[in-house]
């Protein structure tokens, strides 16, 4: 999408959803010593870093501030040789557009092979319930296409791709060292705990609902507890919280409830995101008060037993 289809979107999205406490990213900032994180509006991509090499996770909107945000973090984009993208959608690959700042110019992009089919035209995505047809991503970065399942070697750094398709037809999430899990818009984190991502913007809601049940599944059975890393709503490394309503599904056309007292008004207004809180302030996770308040002895995991 261009950078005038970008600005659209962000005038009709944010009259949209404000007030509705759909959209709550992250500051710009540090989660811990890997892994940092710039807001772009509504978005947030990241930056994992190990034995002097950086990855990019996801590539944000067609956004006039990244450089000078990678600044507050120390993050030089000439040093960026490898980004990761969960999906092509406006809000994740618009670094990589063709009429973008350029940033990213030599980097290789990595997508599943089937998310490629929207870059190549053969596949239009489609939201608001199919309604709304998106104009075409074009890039001319090297990208890589991957299969569910491959394990990547980046220098050292492990990289797991999992296919969840249902957000679009081929999103994928990326666990990383398995210790850090970056999942795009496969999850959604309410006051009261994960759903999956928004329904009007899903391909297929009940797919995009298996694919979650699967994720989670795959995560306890190999006994995984990464830091769960989402596009919109932050963070958490609770699996119980992360996973609390993995059969429902965000609906982004009303006011959520419960109430969640920190969700800005309108995630386009980012007067609070700062170089001095992004030098100075850890990125805390998902506060999870309200969903443990609201548990109740009849709560089950997904082993079917009480949540702990």
């Amino acid at each position: 999408m261009s950078k005038k289809d970008s600005r659209f979107q962000k005038r009709v999205m944010s009259l949209m959803f404000r007030g509705k406490e759909i959209f709550k990213p992250l500051n710009t900032g540090w989660i811990d010593e890997h892994v940092a994180c710039v807001r772009e509006w509504i978005a947030n991509i990241f930056f994992y870093t190990k034995n002097g090499t950086t990855l990019m996770i996801d590539a944000g909107y067609n956004y006039d501030r990244l450089r000078e945000k990678m600044d507050w973090l120390d993050i030089d984009p000439d040093s960026i040789r490898h980004i990761l993208v969960t999906h092509q959608d406006t809000d994740h690959i618009g670094a990589l557009e063709r009429d973008s700042e350029g940033l990213f110019r030599q980097a290789t992009f990595y997508l599943s092979e089937i998310e490629n089919r929207y870059l190549t035209g053969e596949v239009r995505r489609r939201v608001t319930f199919h309604l709304y047809k998106l104009p075409m991503v074009v890039t001319d970065n090297p990208r890589t296409l991957l299969k569910d399942g491959q394990v990547l070697d980046i220098d050292g750094i492990r990289v797991e791709c999992l296919l969840v398709p249902g957000h679009t037809w081929g999103h994928m999430v990326y666990l990383i060292d398995d210790e850090y899990l970056f999942t795009g818009d496969t999850l959604w984190f309410g006051a009261d705990g994960g759903y999956s991502f928004i329904n009007g913007l899903a391909e297929d809601i009940e797919l995009s609902k298996r694919s979650l049940a699967a994720l989670e599944q795959t995560l306890r059975k190999r006994k995984l507890r990464p830091k769960i890393i989402t596009g919109h709503t932050g963070w958490t490394d609770n699996l119980d919280f992360a996973f609390a309503h993995r059969d429902q599904v965000c609906n982004g056309f009303k006011k959520q409830k419960p109430h969640d007292p920190k969700a800005p008004y309108d995630g386009y207004v980012e007067t609070d995101d700062t170089q001095e809180k992004a030098r100075t302030v850890r990125l805390e996770k998902q506060d999870e008060s309200i969903w443990r308040s609201s548990r109740s002895g009849t709560s089950h995991n997904a082993s079917g037993g009480p949540f702990q």
